[in-house]
């Protein structure tokens, strides 16, 4: 494996003994003790708890150096003075407790014996909770089997097998573990814009031992492809289970067995499209797979030529995604449409019941008329005014917790975003954005907003193109923040100065993959390290030779990305070539830096939950994570 440098081989030994620090901080005082740049604040938040996950420890030992790296989670409710004792086979391998959620064992007996590593968290002294078993990994990755579909067999015979294809992480029975949520698609599978016939849409849910829990068939009447299918899973109720939301029509299957609606009907046209019939939003039991309730769905289809196309392009673009909007309870989002009128709806799972929140609508007469045709293939999730409720960053246009327009750039849809704290140096978070019309965007083809006012911060020229991808991540230490960059012009720092004309050519993903706190580029099955003296990518990890593929063209994106187990770095769902399994691959690099797991920064969170929408993107936290990062606030967190 090509994930260890020389010189991280040869510090591993050292990092046992001392932690690395900044090179404005003081030396450690011992091995245990973390960074100052990645401590943890003790100041209260401002706003209400925030419902969140009752994870465990997430204990993972993977291959590293010759020995083993065991990594685990600190969780957003630990107190701050917890204290950490790693045992092999039952003997004691820390000779005090540490701070760090890691430790390097170079002294693991070699292949094949399988050793037995135990983490206890203590607290002053005494232990809490139960001690945790890391996982033992033998290869760079935990491969999950799947239980691959028969192919579809299209109405003139021929078939076509099916992919893995975009996912999610979710705790399904409330066991502190995540599941995961995996979304088949046929190899027929359409663009919205192309013609033709699909098979069905399958939803799977499989434990981390490649048990699967349950296959929901989305049916003949919910056409597959990028556009059609974005699910949302998360714990709506607060009962420690997450449920499953999606779009679906006469004929989906739940995972019991159970029909919806009409289950002869076939709306798909001469051309294959389904331009009518019915269409509900579904809850879904995370355990069973079984349909629980069921409403019409909102936005509803209506006349398709009011959305700007006949064939229904434009009216079948669907997004979803997860948000706080009353700043303490997780809401479902559910959209439809981006180019022309926009339409988004917001849903409470509460009591076993389903209802609408509230509905924004381009259309209706007033302010919000101007989101119409800013909408991105994505949308993110955001506190965009620190008022402790979420917000939704549509693109160009933000809409409210409430449902109302917050504000509009008017620079037109585009088909990347980033939503986070990217300019350190400015208060607030920043939204990052690429656009595709160059008589809407004018000068502006890729530019940082306020993502509370709409302002435009800097920009760099689209040179007269559709700027089909963009990406923000701290990937040069020489600047404060986060660099950015686009399928087209420069390289540009937070604070919009052109870093050089060198630039990775990875343009899709990130990765918080290694020992420090810049974030790594991921593109196709390739995680990379960029060299900012000499313009160049160093690969840390590439998956081809495991048998790893990407999604979605060229888009070329992972099953999902998401701080799945483990410490705060970041985990990274491949599906193998076959689609025979999933392969997770877990970080074999030591650090220097304690975080709390980024699955409690409930921002981090959504986007997550919101990943397998449309056109993919990497989740961004709240806070700047990055080289000369504040101590993150503490997450106030409220557990079931």
């Amino acid at each position: 494996m090509r994930g260890l440098t020389t010189a991280m081989l040869a510090a591993q030994a050292s990092l046992l003994l001392a932690c690395a620090l900044p090179p404005e901080g003081p030396p450690p005082a011992s091995a245990s003790t973390p960074s100052p740049a990645a401590a943890l604040a003790t100041a209260p938040p401002r706003h209400p708890a925030r419902q969140a996950e009752r994870l465990d420890r997430g204990a993972v030992a993977v291959p590293s150096g010759g020995g083993y790296l065991i990594t685990w989670r600190l969780l957003g409710d630990d107190d701050p003075a917890l204290r950490f004792v790693v045992e092999r086979d039952g003997r004691p391998l820390t000779p005090e407790p540490q701070a760090l959620t890691q430790f390097h064992d170079s002294t693991a007996p070699p292949a094949p014996a399988a050793p037995a590593y135990r983490i206890t968290a203590l607290l002053r002294g005494q232990p809490v909770g139960q001690p945790a078993t890391a996982l033992l990994l033998r290869e760079p990755f935990l491969r999950v089997p799947l239980d691959k579909p028969a192919d579809h067999v299209a109405a003139d015979g021929s078939h076509h097998p099916y992919e893995a294809n975009d996912g999610a992480p979710a705790d399904l029975d409330g066991d502190g573990q995540y599941e995961l949520v995996l979304k088949w698609q046929p190899t027929n599978a359409r663009d919205n814009s192309q013609p033709g016939a699909t098979g069905p849409t399958l939803l799977d849910a499989y434990r981390l031992d490649g048990t699967r829990l349950w296959r929901i068939d989305l049916g003949p009447n919910i056409r597959s492809g990028a556009h059609y299918t974005p699910f949302v899973v998360y714990d709506f109720d607060g009962d420690g289970r997450a449920e499953l939301m999606v779009r679906t029509a006469d004929g989906t299957v739940d995972g019991r067995g159970r029909v919806l609606g009409d289950a002869q009907a076939r709306h798909a046209n001469e051309r294959g499209l389904v331009l009518e019939g019915p269409e509900f939003i579904t809850v879904f039991d995370g355990r069973s797979g079984a349909a629980l309730a069921s409403v019409p769905y909102v936005p509803a289809r209506g006349r398709v030529a009011d959305w700007g196309d006949s064939y229904g392009n434009r009216a079948d673009r669907f997004l979803a995604g997860v948000a706080y909007l009353d700043g303490q309870r997780p809401s479902a989002v559910f959209s439809r449409g981006y180019y022309t009128r926009a339409v988004l709806a917001a849903w409470d799972w509460r009591d076993g019941q389903l209802r609408s929140r509230w509905v924004f609508d381009s259309n209706t007469p007033g302010p919000g008329q101007a989101a119409a045709g800013q909408g991105a293939h994505w949308f993110a999730v955001a506190d965009v005014d620190g008022d402790g409720r979420d917000d939704i960053v549509y693109g160009a246009a933000t809409i409210g917790h409430d449902g109302q327009l917050r504000y509009s750039t008017g620079l037109g849809h585009g088909d990347a975003l980033h939503v986070g704290r990217l300019d350190p140096t400015r208060p607030g978070l920043q939204v990052f954005m690429v656009h595709e019309t160059p008589r809407l965007y004018g000068p502006h083809g890729i530019e940082l907003h306020d993502a509370a006012t709409g302002q435009v911060l800097w920009s760099q020229s689209g040179q007269g193109q559709d700027v089909g991808r963009g990406v923000c991540m701290d990937i040069d230490p020489a600047h404060p923040g986060q660099e950015c960059w686009a399928s087209v012009g420069p390289l540009v720092n937070a604070q919009g100065q052109v870093v050089g004309s060198a630039k990775p050519r990875a343009v899709n993903f990130g990765l918080w993959w290694d020992g420090d706190l810049l974030r790594e580029t991921l593109d196709g099955v390739r995680i990379a390290k960029w060299q900012p003296d000499s313009g160049a990518l160093q690969t840390l990890l590439d998956g081809r030779p495991w048998g790893a593929a990407s999604n979605n063209g060229t888009k070329a994106t992972p099953v999902f990305s998401a701080d799945l187990f483990g410490d705060w770095r970041e985990e990274v769902v491949w599906r193998s070539a076959d689609s025979q399994a999933l392969l997770i691959a877990t970080t074999p690099h030591p650090t220097p830096h304690r975080l709390v797991t980024l699955m409690h920064d409930l921002q981090y969170r959504v986007q997550v939950a919101a990943q397998n929408a449309g056109y993919n993107q990497p989740p961004q936290t709240s806070f700047h994570l990055g080289v000369g990062m504040a101590a993150p606030p503490r997450p106030l967190l409220r557990l079931p």
